[in-house]
């Protein structure tokens, strides 16, 4: 061998070692960033276009001067938490006065809440008096720090559901939004939050599935993101790479990629299965990339159970990031050759969405609300079993013209249907109907303020 061919057989011997090391010790940036400004509605007009914008303004003009406050059990990690950091902004520059505060609790509080939280996704599970003692027990701690003042009050699911005791001989309108999967809830952790919930003006699920027998209107409201996010904003070719160059990714060679909390419920085993049935017929890395949050106890036990099952295989990149790493989630998810998201239960599931916007062909199980995003063959690929997930992988990698057009699809769905933008339209024709606020030209409001007969799309 000449010396040049030496010379670049070594490089290439020390690039890949450099690859390697990268993977055991990626470089994650333990500083949050400073945070960026907030985009303005203005700034949705280049993707939405200026009717829609104005119908926004439209819409509020008779809410200026009301007041909401939105309750939830995280400020950080979980899309309900990246919702809510977006929309109470938009709904204060619509003239919508919205405060958003967060619950506190104890271990024992939120080891209660993450296993009501498994049981209403059909996880078994025994209730006993203990348990609800400890719930009911920070709800009150909970209660009485908080005031519910507000002209509406919007309480995000079961964590804090016990909060509307507060409503008594108030005037106020309160809103129960369910961000998880109730099509199968477990009986007896269900029957005791159903009193709770029905004592609630009305209720919000994010599919038709999803809908309980209760004695309250019920409405139906896709989430949604923010294309102007850090996680879902255009990012520059040079910073993708410096991420993967970060995190020991090689693009030469084809990435598959699951974004997602370290939640067995998100099934990461079952994405190594399926990476290592693939791999069997095609070459792939495998990227699992998340964190935890803070009403979740169980996700460094999941975390060590995925590094156990990703053994020695040096392709598997296991990613443990903190909240804070928006750009870098943004980022793998463009630098991915396909995404993945094979959960067990799925109460929505805003990472499809994500991948959807950035175009990407996206595998995704079908459940929860996942078959509201993804449409089989057209905006992605709907499976049901650790085979399926590997026969699409193989699949879409060896048909990439196919996986390109599922990826325009899906970035026109989600354009359509679950930006920010239709969220805060949704959210603001509900706070005209539960205030009664019957608009002049009802033609304007269209068939959103008609009743019908179960559950209502705003």
């Amino acid at each position: 061998m000449s010396e040049d061919g030496n010379q670049a057989k070594a490089r290439l011997q020390e690039a890949q070692l450099s690859t390697q090391e990268r993977r055991k010790k990626p470089r994650i940036s333990q500083t949050p960033p400073a945070p960026p400004p907030r985009p303005k509605l203005e700034d949705y007009c280049s993707i939405i276009g200026k009717p829609q914008l104005e119908e926004l303004r439209y819409l509020a003009d008779d809410l200026r001067g009301k007041t909401v406050k939105m309750v939830n059990s995280t400020a950080v990690g979980g899309g309900v938490a990246e919702i809510l950091n977006r929309l109470a902004p938009l709904l204060e520059e619509l003239g919508v006065a919205t405060h958003w505060e967060v619950i506190t609790g104890g271990n024992d509080f939120f080891e209660v809440t993450k296993a009501f939280h498994n049981a209403l996704h059909g996880a078994p599970y025994v209730l006993t008096r203990e348990a609800q003692e400890v719930f009911l027990a920070h709800t009150e701690q909970n209660r009485m720090r908080m005031k519910f003042e507000e002209d509406l009050v919007v309480i995000h699911d079961p964590q804090p559901a016990g909060l509307v005791a507060s409503r008594k001989d108030r005037p106020g309108k309160w809103i129960w939004r369910c961000h998880i999967d109730l099509s199968n809830p477990h009986p007896e952790v269900w029957g005791f939050l159903r009193p709770m919930v029905e004592q609630y003006d009305a209720a919000i699920f994010s599919s038709p599935a999803f809908a309980r027998s209760l004695s309250i209107p019920q409405y139906l409201f896709y989430p949604c993101i923010d294309p102007l996010s850090e996680k879902n904003k255009d990012l520059e070719e040079g910073y993708l790479q410096k991420v993967c160059d970060d995190f020991g990714i090689d693009r030469s060679r084809p990435i598959v990629t699951q974004i997602s909390r370290f939640d067995r419920l998100k099934d990461p085993l079952g994405v190594i299965q399926a990476y290592k049935m693939a791999k069997n017929y095609v070459d792939c890395q495998l990227v699992l990339a998340g964190g935890g949050a803070s009403d979740d106890p169980e996700g460094s036990v999941v975390l060590k159970e995925v590094q156990e099952a990703a053994a020695d295989d040096p392709d598997i990149i296991i990613l443990d990031l903190p909240p804070w790493s928006a750009l870098e989630i943004n980022a793998l998810q463009r630098a991915s050759t396909l995404m993945v998201q094979k959960s067990l239960k799925e109460g929505f599931g805003l990472t499809v969405t994500e991948a959807l916007w950035k175009a990407k062909p996206t595998i995704a199980a079908a459940v929860g609300g996942i078959p509201s995003q993804i449409i089989h063959k057209l905006t992605g690929m709907l499976v049901h079993s650790v085979e399926g997930c590997a026969y699409q992988i193989r699949y879409l990698l060896t048909h990439p013209e196919f996986a390109a057009q599922l990826g325009k699809n899906g970035r026109e769905h989600v354009k359509e249907n679950l930006l920010i933008t239709t969220n805060v339209r949704r959210w603001l024709l509900l706070f005209r109907i539960l205030l009664g606020l019957v608009a002049a030209d009802p033609g304007r409001e269209g068939a959103a303020l008609e009743p019908a007969p179960a559950l209502k799309n705003c």
